[in-house]
């Protein structure tokens, strides 16, 4: 799925849970959003990642990680040069595209996290 930050690809869904591969174009930047049904994981593997979560900043690189829980205001930006690429895990009751609360919207609506 193309978006205007770069594209995901999912990998696996299963019952309470979600696999994806995103990828986010240097300079791109996800909405800052919340989810009330999941909790996210993030891992780097390629890359430098951004990520705000409820107003704390941390830079991750090649194979950090993180951890958004339940209803967490997040975002995910590239300040790099080349392609950020990561897998995200989704855990939760429910993980479809519409558990998506945006707080702000930068690049217009994008329909991903």
């Amino acid at each position: 799925m193309h978006r205007p930050w770069g594209l995901y690809q999912r990998i696996d869904r299963g019952s309470g849970f979600q696999v994806k591969r995103i990828m986010v174009k240097p300079g791109g930047c996800l909405s800052l959003q919340k989810h009330h049904h999941r909790a996210e994981h993030w891992v780097v593997v390629k890359g430098t990642a951004e990520v705000t979560v409820n107003g704390n900043v941390s830079l991750l690189r090649e194979n950090g990680s993180i951890s958004i829980p339940v209803g967490s205001i997040h975002r995910l930006t590239n300040p790099g040069r080349i392609p950020l690429e990561l897998i995200e895990v989704q855990v939760g009751s429910y993980t479809g595209e519409d558990d998506i609360i945006r707080v702000e919207d930068s690049e217009g609506h994008e329909g991903m996290a």
